[in-house]
């Protein structure tokens, strides 16, 4: 009898046990805040934010790989150029700094096209879970993405003409050959 009530004491123990911990989805629920961090701030320090939901901003580029498992893969550029691109004025300030970013399917199927040499890609604010040499993806460093917030959509770049170095250009070209055209004439 004594061995029936400590099994039926181990049974009722297992049970509260397991009635007492969180459900699976409630120990992988979305964040209820999202620090706001830069993309240069998760190459800095990528350890210092494995551990929360982050939020960041910035251009998707180069290009949409659209996996078999339903999400897309991409680049998210968040440096000056993102916001001023250099064929938009933007003056050269520092390297590009991006990270990759693994994006729900359903979340970017608006997002026409990333950005390239003559397109600023989307500009959007990210929100996800940054992993950090993700064991279950082969030690890669990535955004996880779970929302996307479109801020502007992406613009086509135009390089225009620069007349005054272009001119300038033109000019010592002709004085050039007039020194070289009197440097021969008096040589022959």
């Amino acid at each position: 009898m004594t061995a029936r009530r400590l099994l039926s004491a181990l049974v009722i123990l297992m049970g509260a046990c397991l009635g007492a911990a969180p459900p699976a989805a409630a120990q992988t629920a979305e964040p209820f805040h999202w620090d706001k961090v830069t993309v240069a701030d998760l190459l800095a320090d990528p350890e210092a934010y494995t551990t929360m939901g982050v939020e960041v901003r910035g251009e998707l580029v180069g290009d949409f790989g659209r996996r078999d498992d339903g999400t897309v893969w991409t680049q998210l550029n968040g440096d000056v150029y993102a916001e001023t691109p250099l064929l938009e004025d933007g003056r050269l300030a520092g390297a590009n700094l991006g990270i990759g970013v693994r994006i729900p399917a359903e979340l970017c199927s608006d997002l026409d096209r990333p950005g390239g040499y003559r397109l600023r890609g989307p500009l959007v604010v990210l929100q996800g879970t940054w992993r950090y040499h993700d064991p279950g993806r082969s030690g890669e460093s990535y955004l996880d993405v779970t929302g996307l917030e479109l801020v502007e959509p992406p613009l086509a770049l135009e390089e225009r003409v620069r007349w005054v170095p272009l001119g300038l250009g033109a000019g010592l070209l002709a004085i050039a050959a007039l020194v070289s055209l009197r440097t021969r004439r008096r040589a022959g």
